[in-house]
């Protein structure tokens, strides 16, 4: 007998791909929004603003999408 969420992703697995997908989105904004911790957000916004002035001061040098990238597949391997 199947489980419940077996049976959700055989009845999903059916749906034409753009269906899929469009459900796929609203889920995963569905846990963004339960795991959203106010507190979080405020510290990712100082962060993000402290990393904005080091790169405007000079303080450290940016790379580029390509290099940060291939940075981040390297070290998972």
């Amino acid at each position: 007998m199947s489980t419940l969420p077996q049976e959700l992703e055989d009845t999903v697995m059916r749906l034409p791909a753009r269906l899929r997908a469009e459900l796929a989105v609203r889920l995963i904004a569905s846990l963004e929004q339960e795991t959203t911790d106010a507190d979080a957000e405020l510290e990712w916004i100082a962060e993000a603003e402290r990393r904005a002035e080091e790169l405007s001061t000079g303080a450290v040098e940016g790379i580029s999408a390509v290099e940060a990238l291939a940075k981040a597949r390297a070290a998972l391997r």
